[in-house]
């Protein structure tokens, strides 16, 4: 064999080995990813995996296997708009005015209310840090041009701006009247009416061209699915097995939409939002970046159609099935795998968690609530809260402090159960327990007046106008 062939095919091998070791070294320096997939009204029990029988939700289940599920994580609300502030922002959402819509519980079309731009959301948290940020599904934190998401930090953005049942057909719409519902484009509204049919599946598919777009670089990808919010659609693969009386049933809706009859879809549109975390996990796999990036599942708030497992409460509840969510959370070699984590943690938490994990600084001029829960994701660490604080609307409704729960309305001490014995509330033990009634009281009173003392307004517009295509 030719003496030049062979110490070419040598320093061929050692070139390769180096290539490889320097791209191992830089994925490795490379700050993580991290990917947000956020449903709608899903409840505790509405996976396979934290029990529910009445689904199937086999990629979901496989990323808890890899991963671990979190058994006491919540929103800090229990309806779509407040849930959502806090998440982007880190911060119970009466701390930012952002507790209830202006007219309603939640924002509605052209509200003159929104998110206001001086907050810091974690897109433009990790956007500061070099990171390239999409967001691709329903926003519903301000459908007006300064409150949408390409103000708050998100380079790309495709989706609906608030509720898919916020259009002409829902059933109180001779109270509401809603217009028609408008899917963007960044700013740019390019269809009304969009198929709610093949929403889950275009969310999908451009979460998809996210990843393989920046594959090399850091990137946050926020994927708030509007399902399964009624009313249910499904894209008609997973028609296939429905009841031939429903699908009959749903030939006939004309111009209208039959919510009754589509709330016997919830289990194929659980089974789409499955399919969908198995692309985003298959992608990542397929990008080589899997072992790179931080994946978190959850949902806004309790089910509305769905069930809450062991739960007490549904949506719009401050019951824990109306503010604890089913969530499941996977980086591998990072987050021990097979684990169950009951340590209490929020969706406030993760702005605070991503920034220290992406080296980037959060605010420092504001309060933020959220803490950074790593050493609970990857060790063995206790909660960092003392509390955790319910809302519903403006009204503060109940303290939550290690194992303990206390309701209270108009400051009197209602209801006190204990969540590690009780996890469905069923049995009040208030009259049992005064000094713990006591201690949880003087929490509620201390953080009324700490919101009092540091809270900041939403923003909002004149004269808002309902989104159009022009």
């Amino acid at each position: 064999m030719n003496t030049h062939f062979l110490v070419s095919l040598a320093l061929g091998f050692m070139l390769s080995s180096l290539s490889s070791s320097k791209c191992e070294a830089e994925a490795t320096d490379r700050p993580p990813n991290f990917i947000v997939i956020f449903t709608d009204d899903q409840g505790y029990g509405d996976l396979s995996c934290f029990g529910g029988e009445h689904v199937s939700t086999p990629r979901i289940d496989q990323m808890a296997a890899e991963g671990a599920k979190l058994t006491s994580f919540y929103v800090a609300a229990p309806v779509c708009t407040p849930s959502r502030a806090a998440l982007m922002t880190g911060c119970y959402p009466k701390r930012v005015d952002m507790a209830t819509g202006s007219r309603f519980v939640v924002l509605l079309s052209a509200d003159s209310k929104g998110l206001n731009p001086d907050e810091i959301t974690i897109a433009e948290t990790l956007k500061s840090a070099g990171y390239k940020t999409g967001m691709f599904g329903k926003w519903h934190l301000g459908d007006q041009p300064p409150f949408l998401p390409t103000r708050q930090g998100f380079d790309e953005y495709f989706g609906i701006p608030y509720s898919h049942d916020i259009h002409p057909f829902h059933p109180r719409q001779d109270h509401f009247q809603f217009p028609a519902l408008p899917l963007l484009e960044a700013e740019t509204v390019i269809e009304m009416n969009p198929n709610a049919d093949f929403l889950t599946k275009r969310i999908t598919e451009r979460a998809v061209k996210f990843i393989e777009k920046h594959k090399d670089e850091p990137f946050f990808l926020y994927v708030p699915h509007p399902i399964p919010h009624k009313p249910l659609h499904v894209s008609p693969l997973y028609m296939e097995d429905v009841a031939t009386e429903i699908t009959d049933k749903l030939k006939d809706e004309g111009s209208s939409i039959d919510y009754d009859t589509r709330n016997a879809l919830f289990q194929q549109a659980i089974a789409e939002i499955d399919w969908s975390v198995g692309e985003i996990l298959d992608t990542l796999k397929k990008q080589g970046i899997d072992e790179n990036t931080l994946v978190i599942f959850t949902s806004d708030n309790g089910p509305a159609v769905g069930k809450a497992g062991p739960l007490r409460g549904r949506k719009g509840s401050t019951y824990e099935g109306g503010m604890r969510e089913p969530t499941v959370i996977r980086w591998p070699g990072k987050i021990p795998a097979s684990k169950s984590n009951n340590e209490l943690m929020t969706t406030m938490d993760l702005l605070p968690t991503f920034a220290k994990l992406a080296g980037a600084e959060i605010p420092s001029d504001r309060v933020i609530d959220g803490k950074d829960i790593w050493p609970v994701l990857s060790g063995n660490a206790k909660t960092p809260h003392e509390t955790f604080f319910y809302h519903r609307g403006d009204t503060l409704a109940a303290v939550r402090s290690g194992d303990w729960k206390l309701h209270a309305n108009d400051g009197i001490a209602t209801e006190l159960y204990n969540l590690d014995t009780d996890i469905g509330e069923n049995n009040n033990v208030l009259k049992a327990y005064p000094a713990i009634e006591q201690r949880l009281m003087g929490y509620l009173t201390d953080f009324t007046k700490d919101i009092a003392a540091n809270s900041r307004p939403a923003a909002s517009v004149e004269n808002p106008m309902a989104l159009e295509k022009r």
